[in-house]
């Protein structure tokens, strides 16, 4: 996600440490995972989408599993949630008709003994299977749902010209070595953490309505006055889709690759569309092969600057003409940083922040035809990053600048921003320095490779580096908080 670098003044003191835990991985030359098999009914009189998921769980752990546990994202926005998803700072950008509410109700779930909703704030589905699950075994499943959205311009919501789906639908908690992790809706950062699987999605909606998606379009049909559209996308961590009867498009190709801008106030679309092309071609040359049919890039309502999912990127329709630009080859970035090489946003968010802001930096540094430069990215992160020192240091003392932790650890958006993009940024050009192009490079391409499709912890990316050169030192400087900026 990108957040435009402003000052924000709420703190909310929280105290929980981060964990580093080791996840399994969807491996490059596997054929099964698990599946989704989805089923989105939209009504815009009601604002809600009738779903089912069937769902088929391939145990690719090595133990044996009696139960799962599934991330209800959508109930964040309820009434009443203990954990806010829009911090005080964004409310009014957010809810620009006032407050607004909506959820996600379980209605239903096939073949199993039973279920509940628990976790934190009522964001964890746990189902119990009729029989264990052994390694290498499958089960399906199948859960009915509704999802009530409110009007917010979020990651899912209804916004004054758009309908933004993300994390739409009940998915599966990442797998640990303790377990299905669960991810409550922190206002700070990208509270999600999933794992590969395949997708089958189709969306049943009023024709009017032009959607992007995570997916390639496979079949669509027509019938009683409603349009049914059914996508695919192997081996992603997350499905998203925002529709709008307000769209115009303009599509180009890249390496095979189908670009397509979806916009409705956008002066200038090629310059988006060239923006999207040119970094997926030069991300894809520096760091390995895009790998999915698709990139959609979504100009919506969205009260940051934009939000990253597996084939998608969703653009705030609120930004000038650089930001726009920027944020473009920023959401691209994290097509390799999170989407195919993941990473833990939960407790480790610089890891893809810091990683999407520096090969940013670098797409700008080879395109001087774009109106940033690495001498002007840098200065600007240290200023805001000594900035946030200087006010943080007055109002507690001591700063914390550690950067493993947990979403929860962290003060306010204003901290969580210097840490994981500007300290990330700071950090990886320091690196960059210390081992020259040619290295950082090299490293960042075989950190790719090793780890696409997987869930990297911070030891693989560190290890990357600290193979074969002593860099053990100056990786534990910035993360524990030991370098003065």
């Amino acid at each position: 996600m990108f957040k435009l670098k402003k000052l924000i003044c709420i703190l909310t003191v929280v105290c929980t440490a981060a964990a580093s835990l080791a996840f399994t991985a969807c491996k490059k030359d596997e054929s099964a995972l698990s599946e989704y098999d989805i089923l989105a009914i939209f009504d815009r009189e009601t604002r809600t989408i009738e779903g089912t998921v069937d769902f088929t769980y391939l145990n690719d752990t090595d133990n044996e599993i009696g139960d799962l546990k599934f991330n209800l994202y959508g109930n964040a926005f309820r009434e009443g949630a203990k954990l806010a998803p829009v911090s005080s700072s964004y409310t009014a950008k957010a809810y620009y008709a006032g407050a607004s509410y909506g959820s996600m109700t379980i209605k239903e779930v096939g073949n199993c003994k039973g279920w509940d909703i628990g976790g934190e704030d009522e964001n964890l589905l746990t189902v119990n299977l009729l029989t264990p699950v052994y390694p290498g075994e499958n089960v399906k499943i199948s859960i009915s749902y509704t999802l009530e959205l409110a009007l917010v311009n979020h990651r899912t919501g209804i916004t004054e010209n758009t309908v933004n789906l993300g994390n739409f639908y009940p998915v599966l908690c990442a797998y640990s070595d303790e377990g299905f992790v669960e991810c409550p809706y922190y206002v700070c950062g990208d509270p999600f953490l999933s794992e590969c699987a395949n997708y089958r999605v189709t969306l049943d909606l009023p024709p009017e309505y032009a959607s992007a998606t995570s997916g390639k379009l496979v079949n669509e049909s027509t019938s009683a006055g409603r349009v049914k559209r059914t996508y695919e996308i192997q081996k992603a961590r997350d499905f998203a889709v925002v529709l709008s009867d307000k769209f115009q498009t303009a599509t180009s190709e890249v390496n095979g690759v189908q670009v397509s801008y979806y916009y409705y106030k956008d002066s200038n679309p090629q310059v988006s569309l060239s923006t999207a092309c040119n970094s997926l071609k030069y991300f894809s040359e520096t760091f390995g092969n895009y790998v999915y049919p698709t990139l959609c890039v979504v100009q919506t309502g969205f009260c940051y600057g934009g939000m990253e999912y597996p084939a998608l990127t969703m653009i705030s329709d609120e930004l000038d003409a650089d930001n726009n630009v920027y944020t473009i080859v920023h959401e691209n970035a994290h097509q390799w940083w999170y989407a195919m090489a993941g990473s833990n946003q939960m407790t480790c968010a610089w890891q893809d922040e810091g990683l999407a802001e520096y090969s940013t930096l670098m797409f700008f540094e080879e395109n001087p035809s774009y109106p940033f430069t690495r001498t002007g990215i840098i200065g600007s992160a240290t200023k805001a990053y000594r900035a946030y020192y200087s006010v943080y240091n007055q109002i507690f003392g001591d700063v914390n600048t550690t950067m493993n932790r947990h979403l929860k650890d962290f003060e306010s958006e204003y901290e969580y921003t210097n840490i994981a993009y500007n300290k990330g940024l700071i950090m990886f050009d320091m690196l960059r320095q210390s081992i020259g192009d040619e290295k950082f490079t090299a490293t960042l391409k075989k950190y790719f490779s090793d780890n696409l499709y997987k869930i990297a912890s911070y030891e693989d990316l560190a290890g990357a580096f600290i193979s074969g050169a002593d860099l053990e030192g100056f990786f534990e400087s910035f993360t524990q908080g030991k370098i003065v900026i």
